[in-house]
């Protein structure tokens, strides 16, 4: 009698074991298969900006073990609401959306595009006569956001500084700006080389650069305070990795690579002294920035 009881006593422990390391384990398995979500500043339409990036986050997935998930918004400042939120895991930001939501939301920077400064762009169409922003005072301007750093920022902050008026109307993405002044709609607008790169050549050859900004530190990737160093760093393994052994994946984006970066870098950004209000950065308001 004592021996039976001892044996169900055993198995009854033996029972609560394994359901325990069940238990665990089906935890551990939905830890690492919960998203991460990699959210891009949207440029461009939600729909080019998934084309290009998803192969890259697909491979980062593979390479790292984790879910890695594309994430973007309609707009930029419904993004700059989310990097408010710290909505996303991982992010790819303008400079200045990374000194303001480093400060406020904790982003930490761990990567940069390899070999690049980025430099903002007025395009005019090509039969627009002007040579020179001078020459386009008082014309009708088209910017994707006012806190797109390179596209609106920069040329914007350019042309206050000397002098020039410029009646200003705000198109959402980098590719709006492009469509619509190869429309007519506007007069000149903002971008950046990357995008203009990128653009449908029916659109893109119907413009040209009228001026070019001075340069500065890239856009950053920076991952949220709860993304821990280790996962980063076999995130900026994998990425440094892919960009070593797949030109042809970042071909599509337009980059040549990725370098390892810190917050220091963008210490030419900052030393812009922006005001929240002259860079118009939005940080308030609700906004659904993830569905899980």
């Amino acid at each position: 009698m004592q021996i039976g009881n001892r044996f169900g006593k055993i198995l009854l422990t033996f029972c609560f074991l394994f359901a325990a390391l069940l238990t665990t384990t089906h935890k551990a398995a939905e830890a690492s298969e919960k998203a991460l979500l990699f959210g891009i500043v949207p440029q461009q339409s939600a729909t080019r900006l998934a084309q290009i990036w998803i192969p890259l986050l697909t491979k980062l997935s593979a390479q790292t073990g984790l879910n890695i998930q594309f994430a973007t918004t309609k707009d930029i400042p419904t993004f700059e609401k989310c990097l408010a939120q710290g909505a996303y895991e991982f992010a790819y930001m303008n400079p200045y959306h990374y000194v303001v939501f480093h400060e406020t939301s904790g982003y930490q920077a761990f990567s940069k595009q390899k070999e690049k400064l980025l430099q903002g762009l007025i395009v005019v169409r090509k039969d627009n006569p002007a040579q020179s922003l001078k020459e386009l005072s008082g014309e009708k301007f088209a910017f994707p956001s006012p806190g797109a750093f390179g596209a609106s920022v920069l040329p914007r902050a350019e042309m206050r500084k000397n002098g020039i008026e410029h009646p200003t109307s705000y198109v959402r993405s980098h590719d709006s700006v492009y469509r619509s002044v190869a429309a007519g709609l506007f007069a000149a607008g903002g971008g950046v080389g990357r995008t203009f790169g990128n653009m449908d050549d029916a659109i893109k050859d119907q413009l040209r650069v009228v001026y070019r900004t001075e340069k500065y530190t890239p856009h950053a990737f920076a991952h949220s305070p709860k993304i821990d160093a280790d996962t980063a760093k076999k995130v900026l393994s994998a990425m440094i990795a892919a960009g070593n052994n797949d030109p042809e994946l970042l071909k599509r984006l337009g980059f040549k690579g990725f370098v390892t970066a810190t917050n220091e870098d963008w210490a030419d950004v900052r030393g812009l002294n922006l005001t929240k209000s002259e860079a118009e950065v939005l940080q308030e308001g609700e906004t659904a920035c993830r569905s899980d």
